[in-house]
């Protein structure tokens, strides 16, 4: 059969537009759920939010979807680029979706959107206990979809593969190994030398001037509030609802000034990769962060290698005192950026230093190979989470809040998420590279508060792209390299060589 592709793609695009807008509704009310709905709606909120994401996973592997794919796929050298990475990504989500059952999906996004919620009031509490029985369930169909999909070597890499195209265990497990290997002994010599006082970030910041000033430090990264907002939840996140509607979440404490202002700086930088996207996306699934990895590598580039740089706090420290006077009127731009940077191993991940922080993924990563190949049970988990975080950060939770309640991935089902935090880590340390090629005076243009230049250079040479690029394009053209971790520990052996004299 003839097949007039002038007709078919605008039939294939429009169907995709009514895919895309399901999942904005849904983006619309997961971000209710956690910052403004009664918890009483948790039950309610949940089973809508599954019937939505069932009409969309029915329509991702319908009868419809099969003919666009094969008739557009068998063409394809009259494919425009960007259909051609509809098509690709369409017939990836279609091969993998057909194996899962939609009534068992809608299932376990409904356990997922409780979950979620029951998470928050266990972490609260203090009670994992709570929480157990509905992570158990999320484990269990987590194993049952991988057993559908099926692997090859290791039942772990489908789920990575799912955040990091072409990602798995046997490439992170020999990544993360050099990685681990370079940050202890950095770690070791940094612990070698005096403490760095770190008391001036416990002094009382003001939550609402911590949120004023959060605000003007997102709009100097070039963040726009006519297509965002701020708010305010248990766990720091950011979601794109639809284009003209990103939105960030932070935590205020008001004896802690690093939480909010690192926080909302990163999830300021994931903001601005969504509202950087072209505009030619729109309606589409490339209209979205290529990968989780490349997504982190921009929120870790603002958070750290902006945010907790000397040049930038050179810009506005004055600022920062005239928002806070009595807590930092008395304190040097040298001690208040030392006291932002100190290492010291912590309880929690998203509060941990630049040098540490890997670590916790590591933890969390190894866990989770555990529990899909079912050699870890959910009810082990918090002795393991206390065993481990003392034997590799020295530090021992108080209570299951501190350790394994402490992060929200495993409510929502995010299995294999975790690893792109480090794979951010190493792909921004690349890409800073890469921007001080192109850039010679890029430190001096943060010290003058030029920010807006540097985000102009991700947005030409990454955000733009959405997903019509992979992660591996991405950063072979924006770096000319492929993933490698050097990048990242030479940068962390500079910065804290010369903050600890080492």
């Amino acid at each position: 059969m003839c097949v007039n592709h002038e007709e078919l793609i605008p039939q294939f695009r429009s169907y995709l537009k009514k895919m895309a807008d399901y999942h904005s509704a849904i983006a619309l009310l997961e971000w209710d759920a956690r910052t403004h709905m009664p918890k009483n709606g948790i039950v309610g909120r949940s089973q809508a939010i599954a019937t939505l994401s069932g009409e969309a996973f029915r329509m991702s592997v319908s009868e419809q979807m099969e003919q666009f794919l094969d008739q557009l796929g068998s063409h394809t050298e009259q494919l425009d680029p960007i259909t051609l990475r509809l098509v690709e990504e369409s017939q990836r989500t279609f091969d993998r979706s057909k194996k899962i059952p939609p009534d068992r999906y809608e299932a376990f996004v409904a356990l997922t959107s409780e979950a979620q919620s029951v998470w928050e009031v266990a972490r609260e509490n203090n009670d994992f206990a709570t929480f157990a029985p509905f992570l158990e369930s999320i484990v269990d169909m987590t194993r049952e979809f991988v057993d559908d999909w099926g692997y090859e070597n290791h039942p772990y890499d489908t789920l990575l593969d799912q955040y990091e195209v072409g990602m798995t265990v046997s490439i992170l497990d020999e990544l993360f190994s050099g990685l681990r290997k370079d940050t202890v002994s950095l770690l070791n010599k940094i612990e070698a030398k005096p403490h760095i006082h770190t008391e001036i970030l416990e002094r009382f910041y003001d939550p609402e001037k911590q949120k004023a000033f959060s605000e003007f430090i997102l709009r100097e990264m070039g963040y726009d509030f006519q297509s965002g907002r701020l708010d305010e939840t248990a766990h720091p996140f950011a979601t794109g609802i639809a284009p003209g509607d990103v939105r960030i979440t932070t935590h205020y404490y008001p004896h802690f000034f690093n939480a909010a202002m690192f926080g909302s700086i990163h999830e300021g930088g994931h903001a601005l990769y969504e509202q950087g996207i072209s505009s030619d996306l729109i309606g589409t699934p490339l209209h979205m962060g290529t990968s989780m990895g490349i997504h982190e590598s921009q929120s870790r580039f603002w958070e750290n290698t902006i945010g907790r740089s000397y040049e930038f706090w050179q810009c506005y420290y004055g600022d920062l005192q005239s928002y806070f006077p009595e807590s930092l009127g008395d304190v040097t731009l040298d001690e208040f950026y030392s006291a932002i940077n100190a290492v010291r191993p912590s309880l929690i991940r998203i509060e941990a230093d630049e040098v540490t922080y890997n670590l916790h993924i590591m933890l969390r990563y190894e866990m989770e190979k555990g529990l899909i190949a079912n050699t870890l049970s959910v009810k082990d988990l918090p002795e393991l989470w206390h065993e481990s975080m003392k034997t590799n950060l020295g530090v021992t939770p108080r209570n299951d809040a501190e350790g394994v309640l402490q992060d929200v991935h495993w409510s929502g089902g995010m299995f294999g998420y975790f690893p792109s935090y480090a794979l951010g880590n190493i792909y921004a340390a690349q890409f800073t590279q890469a921007i001080e090629r192109d850039l010679p005076d890029f430190k001096d243009r943060i010290k003058h508060g030029r920010l807006l230049e540097i985000r102009e250079w991700l947005g030409q040479n990454i955000h733009q792209y959405g997903s019509l690029l992979k992660p591996a394009e991405i950063l072979k053209q924006a770096t000319g390299e492929t993933i490698d971790a050097k990048p990242l520990v030479s940068y962390l052996q500079q910065k804290f060589s010369g903050l600890y004299h080492l």
